[in-house]
């Protein structure tokens, strides 16, 4: 469990350094997600990757139990939230907005994604 955590953790690293270094206008968090689903389908088509962390579905128990205590995470928001009660009353129906619109481009984004993403798994299966 921890080596799989470190796992999590060192490809959000590697990340974070690699778009410092490159000055790629990505979130570090993204790109490490991307290089983590990397080496999870690596694995899965190279027998030889299944060593330490990433055999017998220990990054994926480890992500299950990080997932469970997911909200843990958001109580500093909420306690930064209520010290800026003054701003929210200044600004709420801005940000009521900001936020209305930014679940509804959400949204849209993913139902097109899906889209894209059924429309080639059903051309991937068909060949």
């Amino acid at each position: 469990m921890i080596a799989s955590l470190g796992l999590i953790l060192l490809c959000q690293l590697t990340a974070e350094a690699a778009v410092r270094a490159l000055a790629v206008p990505l979130p570090g968090p993204v790109i490490g997600l991307l290089l983590l689903l990397g080496l999870l389908l690596a694995r899965d088509r190279l027998g030889w990757l299944a060593r330490g962390p990433l055999r017998n579905d220990g990054v994926e128990n480890a992500s299950k139990g990080m997932l469970a205590h997911l909200s843990l995470l958001f109580v500093p928001a909420g306690v930064g939230a209520i010290q800026q009660l003054d701003l929210i009353a200044t600004h709420g129906v801005v940000i009521v907005l900001v936020l209305a619109g930014s679940v509804l481009i959400t949204l849209l984004v993913t139902v097109a994604t899906f889209l894209v993403t059924a429309r080639l798994l059903s051309m991937w299966g068909s060949r």
